[in-house]
């Protein structure tokens, strides 16, 4: 492929996969996650991606067929995990190699097109509101993006985790779909004053927790709405620029901002997160919020649409599933 509109960029290649080295895993895709980030990468935004060709699709699910001595899976284990993308081995594939230190067998509870969609998303809220900005119980968790992938999944980590969750979207529709995913209110940022509302919401007190993957001006209306000693957690800018952060603000109204790559430190660390998101998905605490689901020929015109994407994770079925 190369930079640009995915209808001219993406390309279909025939590709081999040789057996997979040391923290591979080769597996046979059923299905495999989309989100904002391939739009990035098809425009050439992603900063951590060379130059094409790559492989599109950060996250995938399916079955084992290889794997290196020693590996901790067999073939023919049902998994889901982060690609290696970075290394231009991508999801929206036959074949793809996953991560091993961030991949699991697919939880009892799991449906191979929640797999598909599950890791980055959930991996991504476990670094802001578990790593980087911990919300503890009875805490006011604001999520933008609330009906989108890595909001989505906030939503429902913060609950599992005790918060009151005020989920944020564009849309009464979107709101809907937060509302049924586990958030406690809803907020339109298009049609109520965002601050106002989540003050009357909180009593005047504020969100002690912003979750923030869409940046620019909503988060900036956001920031009104922080509770002093609150935190701000910086996922991405889904509206196409980073909020403007402002010191003297941050100063005076005592609260913080802390930026997610949700990036392994060990592979012990990392594996004791992925424990934990599987035995949240087993007890029913969380799963994958899915909305469109999209044939593989659709993949150019459904990672166009992810800038501006519908209610719910949008996953793409690669083979039967």
């Amino acid at each position: 492929m190369k930079f640009g509109a995915p209808a001219e960029s993406i390309e279909l290649q025939q590709m081999t996969w040789p057996e997979p080295g040391p923290g591979q895993v080769l597996v046979r895709v059923s299905t495999a996650g989309a989100g904002y980030p391939d739009a990035m990468m098809a425009a050439g935004h992603f900063p951590l991606l060379g130059e094409p060709p790559f492989g599109l699709g950060e996250e995938a699910a399916g079955e084992v067929v290889a794997v290196p001595p020693g590996s901790r899976f067999t073939v023919g284990d049902q998994v889901t995990g982060i690609t290696g993308f970075l290394d231009g081995w991508g999801g929206y594939a036959e074949y793809t190699y996953l991560r091993e230190e961030s991949t699991i067998r697919i939880p009892a509870r799991m449906t191979l097109q929640e797999a598909g969609g599950f890791p980055i998303a959930f991996r991504t809220a476990y670094a802001g509101l578990i790593d980087r900005a911990p919300v503890n119980a009875g805490q006011v968790l604001l999520v933008l993006g609330a009906a989108g992938s890595s909001g989505g999944a906030a939503v429902q980590l913060g609950k599992a985790l005790g918060a009151t969750v005020i989920a944020v979207a564009g849309s009464r529709e979107k709101l809907d779909f937060c509302i049924r995913h586990g958030a406690d209110h809803g907020v339109n940022h298009r049609s109520e004053d965002l601050p106002t509302r989540v003050g009357e919401l909180t009593g005047g007190r504020g969100a002690d927790v912003i979750f923030d993957p869409v940046g620019g001006g909503t988060a900036l209306a956001a920031l009104q709405a922080i509770a002093r000693d609150g935190r701000l957690v910086l996922i991405g800018l889904a509206s196409g620029e980073p909020v403007a952060l402002d010191a003297m603000d941050m100063l005076m109204r005592n609260y913080s901002a802390v930026g997610v790559l949700a990036t392994p430190k060990d592979t012990a660390a990392e594996a004791a997160v992925w424990d934990r998101l599987a035995d949240l998905t087993d007890r029913g605490a969380i799963r994958t919020s899915v909305g469109h689901v999209y044939d593989f020929q659709d993949v150019p015109e459904m990672i166009a649409g992810q800038t501006a994407p519908g209610a719910g994770k949008s996953v793409v079925r690669i083979t039967s599933a």
